[in-house]
């Protein structure tokens, strides 16, 4: 006899409370496989396919196309069993934050009553494993331990090996915070990471206040300006930065792309030509392609360059990040800039092209602003500001003439350098857009 399972919404993790129905990928009717997509819903961060963690018959779905549905409400239920499915019975284990299968898999940490959880592994310990200086967790033989779909997306897209990782959360459950940890200890030691990682710290939210009667337009922080809020909120909170700034005369800059461009070849933005200047400057201060460890007490220095830069949408700002910018030309980079630009339009970045960025290039120029103070996109040590180039009056070559003029910041982690190498690599880049052919001698 067949039995009935309900499907909720899970947890996607982002710490974020809803989401909304894109497409239905199933019908009622329809016979699914274990972790078959059956949903895709958009975030506030990314377009996700929900997979069930049920074989069976989908006999309901619940909201239509459009309708935002809170984690943890009803999206399908499956028969399970019934004989036309010839579907398995059993759960994956592959399923979402908070929603187990129809069995617990055998192999998950379980803590008698009474007895108290051993640890996780420290910080320091999860760092010398990531050194080789203790063995990687053997795989597992059984289901992964319970992961959404963006914490599996991410993995899969970076080349992580989930069963070769023991989670921090309830049941040995690996969150996105143990993914991250993992991809950047192994972005440190320049190799695929299979090591344990760091449990991230439990935040209990607190009740808002209830109203007070005080007039004026409420307004819910919720969504992609809910999550831009707490990233800032945490930069802002954790991060003790400084900002240095200067001005510099972008007229060779300016007058190099337009003769890059009139070889008739495809066009060079001027994006990727600041691009090229960031990863050859931070090629000379590594120090601010970094990320600080408190718990450990250590400066993570990266090997690759990931390159976000600051995209404003209808549905407001998004950082995407081109991979291995460093290892890009100026039409690479261009091409690039082009495709994320526009899937952060139309809404359909993946969670793996809004991770893991070393270094954020920030150009509200086009906003037409001369300068800014830009927040630091943690946990990275770092953020270049770029305002907007116009005609200004500037001593060139000892006489007073009107120069294209931009003005740029750096934002950056007093943890990870002084002033003096903050200072370096500001004025390197200063160097590059007045004098394009020192980044030619430097490449």
């Amino acid at each position: 006899m067949a039995q009935v399972l309900e499907f909720k919404l899970p947890d996607l993790g982002e710490g974020l409370t809803e989401a909304e129905i894109v497409r239905w990928l199933v019908e009622v009717g329809d016979v699914v496989t274990i972790d078959q997509p059956v949903v895709e819903v958009e975030t506030a961060k990314a377009m996700v396919d929900v997979p069930c963690p049920y074989a069976g018959v989908v006999t309901a779905r619940f909201g239509q196309e459009g309708t935002e549905l809170p984690v943890g409400a009803p999206l399908i239920t499956v028969a399970v069993g019934a004989p036309a499915s010839g579907a398995e019975t059993e759960g994956s284990g592959n399923v979402l934050v908070g929603y187990g299968t129809s069995e617990a898999p055998a192999r998950r940490r379980r803590v008698p009553p009474g007895q108290a959880a051993s640890p996780a592994p420290a910080p320091r310990a999860a760092h010398r494993e990531a050194n080789g200086h203790a063995g990687a967790p053997e795989a597992a033989d059984g289901p992964i331990p319970v992961i959404s779909p963006l914490v599996r997306r991410l993995a899969r897209q970076n080349g992580l090996d989930l069963r070769q990782m023991t989670g921090s959360g309830p049941d040995g459950l690996i969150l996105r915070a143990d993914v991250e940890y993992a991809l950047r200890a192994a972005a440190a030691q320049g190799r695929t990471a299979e090591q344990p990682a760091e449990p991230p710290a439990r935040v209990t939210p607190t009740p808002a206040p209830a109203a007070t009667g005080s007039t004026g337009t409420r307004i819910p922080l919720k969504g992609i300006r809910g999550a831009v809020a707490d990233k800032l909120s945490r930069s802002r909170r954790e991060i003790p930065d400084a900002t240095c700034w200067v001005d510099a005369d972008a007229t060779e800059l300016m007058r190099a792309r337009a003769a890059m461009n009139a070889t008739g070849g495809p066009k060079i933005s001027l994006l990727a030509l600041l691009a090229r200047i960031c990863t050859a400057a931070l090629a000379r201060f590594p120090e601010l392609n970094s990320t600080v460890d408190m718990e450990a007490r250590e400066v993570v220095r990266l090997d690759h360059v990931h390159l976000g830069f600051a995209a404003q949408t209808e549905r407001g700002l998004v950082v995407p990040v081109v991979r291995d910018a460093h290892l890009r030309d100026a039409e690479a980079l261009t091409a690039e800039f082009a495709r994320l630009t526009e899937a952060a339009r139309v809404g359909s970045l993946t969670p793996g092209e809004l991770t893991g960025g070393t270094f954020t290039l920030n150009n509200y120029g086009v906003f037409g602003v001369d300068g800014s103070t830009p927040i630091i996109n943690h946990p990275e040590a770092a953020m270049l500001g770029v305002g907007r180039i116009v005609p200004k009056p500037w001593v060139h070559e000892g006489e007073l003439a009107v120069r294209q003029v931009v003005q740029l910041s750096l934002t950056f982690d007093h943890r990870v350098c002084d002033g003096g190498t903050a200072g370096g690599f500001l004025r390197y880049v200063a160097d590059c857009v007045e004098q394009p052919a020192v980044l030619l001698r430097t490449l």
